[in-house]
Parts: structure tokens; C-alpha cells; sequence
């Protein structure tokens, strides 16, 4: 027993004594990676790249080829019902009239009827009431410009007294809308290249684009009604449209090259 003792002994002992070094090796990766991590938290956040912000437009002209028209009928009568009946019969002749130019009824719709009291002012005294005031309007969606002036001519031949709105617009825009997108990117591109030029570097990249734009109309001009069937159309032009777009942009750009 004593002679089995002494071989096995030193064994044991030298397994024991391995324990520690084998716990130390394992250890020590892990401080490490914790070592890392602590000294990562400790760094400051890397500088954002530098860039540049701009706000470029282009204006595109486009001619309109659509136009609506508010057309009125105004009645004054002593009694309400008078009034609208007068007004009633004077609006159908000018939808009669605008049918027979080939305006479908499907382009003109009803968007106003007013019936209101009329009275007489006097210094001093009580308004009195002479009346009612009858208000019929529609609006007309014509097809072709060269057509308004006609239209106009014949509400008015037969018995409309009120134009309050002439408006002239383009059917179709996109490609004129696209033309001017592309313009003010080309524009907004040369000039962030010349920006970082004078900062001392060069243009590296676009990180972001919006696009955003409205269409500007001209006045309308204010065409003189003539009422004489003997008498030429009214002198209408719808002129130009200026269809405006903007791009705002951020590039970025690398300094020293």
C-alpha cells in the first residue's frame, strides 16, 4: 500500500497544482475583452462627415390649354318668388346658349345660388325693403382656350350679367415638371462642386434631395364683353403658365484634395 501510494502521489499533487494555471488562462481573455469594451465606451463619437446644404429652382414656361369660367345670372324682382323665376328662365337660356357652342353638361356645374333681400337706404330712416336679389352662377370647364371668347359672348348675349373669374391652367405638367426637377438638380450639383472648391476639397457624395414646387399663374386679363352680335369675339389670351420647382439638397464633401 505504502509503495502504490508513493507512485500515485506525485500525480495527483502535479494535477492540483495545474488548477490554477488553467483558471488564470481563462480568465485573462475575458479581462481583455472587458478592458476593450470599457475603453471603447471611454472614446468620443467619430466626427460627422462635412456637408453641404443648398436650395436651388428652375422655372419652366408651359401654355395653358384648359380654362374655367364663373358665369352669373343676377335677377331683381319686388317679390322673392318673381325674382327667381325671372332668373331661372334667363340662366336656362345661357346654358341653352353654351350647349349649342358644345360645352357638355358634364362641364358645367351649378356652385352658387343666392336668393338675398334688397333694400333702399335712406339718411336718417329705416332701411326699407324694395325687393330680392337672385344670384344663379356656374362654372364653366372648357376644353379649349380658343373657344372662351365665344363663350363668354354668348352667356352674355343671352342674359348673363356677371363674370367674376377667368382662370387659365395646363392640363398636363409632368414633363414640364420633370424638365425643371432636372434643371435645379444640375444646378444644385454645380453648385455644391463649386462650394467645396472654394472650402478647399471636393464633392463626395448626395445624402439627401426633397423636391418641392407650385404652379404660378399669370393675371387674367380682363377682356371687354361686348354684347352686340354684330361685333367681333372678345379678345381673349391665356398666355403662360410658370411652372416652379425647388430642390433642397446635402452633399457631402472631403477636404484637401
Amino acid at each position: 500500500m505504502s509503495l502504490l501510494a508513493s507512485r500515485f502521489t506525485p500525480r495527483f499533487l502535479s494535477l492540483r497544482a495545474l488548477r490554477p494555471r488553467f483558471a488564470l488562462a481563462v480568465a485573462f481573455p475575458a479581462a481583455l475583452a472587458l478592458s476593450t469594451v470599457v475603453a471603447q465606451a471611454q472614446m468620443p463619437p467619430a466626427p460627422p462627415p462635412p456637408t453641404i446644404f443648398l436650395t436651388t429652382s428652375s422655372d419652366v414656361k408651359v401654355t395653358p390649354d384648359r380654362a374655367t369660367v364663373r358665369i352669373s345670372v343676377q335677377t331683381k324682382q319686388k317679390t322673392a318668388v318673381a325674382a327667381a323665376a325671372e332668373n331661372a328662365r334667363k340662366q336656362s337660356d345661357v346654358l341653352d346658349a353654351l350647349r349649342k357652342l358644345g360645352i357638355s353638361n358634364e362641364s358645367i356645374s351649378t356652385t352658387d345660388y343666392n336668393v338675398n333681400p334688397d333694400y333702399r337706404y335712406e339718411q336718417n330712416k329705416d332701411p326699407i325693403l324694395v325687393g330680392y336679389i337672385v344670384t344663379n352662377t356656374v362654372v364653366v370647364d372648357v376644353q379649349h382656350v380658343d373657344k372662351v371668347g365665344s363663350i363668354l359672348d354668348a352667356a352674355l348675349g343671352a342674359g348673363a350679367n356677371m363674370i367674376s373669374s377667368l382662370d387659365f391652367y395646363a392640363s398636363n405638367t409632368e414633363a414640364a415638371r420633370q424638365r425643371a426637377i432636372g434643371e435645379a438638380m444640375a444646378k444644385a450639383k454645380s453648385e455644391a462642386e463649386a462650394v467645396a472648391k472654394a472650402a478647399g476639397g471636393t464633392v463626395t457624395g448626395l445624402l439627401e434631395v426633397s423636391v418641392s414646387g407650385e404652379a404660378s399663374y399669370p393675371p387674367p386679363p380682363r377682356p371687354m364683353y361686348r354684347m352686340q352680335a354684330d361685333m367681333a369675339s372678345t379678345p381673349i389670351s391665356p398666355g403662360q403658365q410658370s411652372l416652379n420647382v425647388s430642390v433642397s439638397t446635402r452633399w457631402t464633401f472631403s477636404q484637401g484634395r
